[in-house]
């Protein structure tokens, strides 16, 4: 158990995110159109963004109050992935 009182799996979370990375760079190289690879390698990195924010930034033990606070910005990720996607 760390300081802030739970007993967060970090080993386990970075073994998840290493995986999860060259999972990434194999899935780059398969030949499929753009459109797919682009919707897997966003959909990969959310599932690693959301592993970081709830193990490392430690929001998974924080108040609901603090989780809006981090997703406020997400709206306009969402906006700006949606302006790239649309460029080619």
């Amino acid at each position: 158990m760390d300081d802030t009182g739970h007993n967060a799996p970090y080993i386990a979370i970075w073994g998840v995110l290493l995986i999860l990375t060259l999972a990434e760079v194999g899935y780059a190289f398969l030949p499929i159109s753009k459109v797919l690879l682009v919707i897997g390698l966003i959909a990969m990195a959310l599932m690693k963004a959301a592993l970081v924010a709830l193990y490392y930034m430690h929001l998974r033990w924080e108040p609901k109050r603090l989780w809006l606070l981090a997703a406020a910005p997400l709206p306009l990720a969402v906006i700006l992935v949606i302006a790239v996607m649309t460029e080619f």
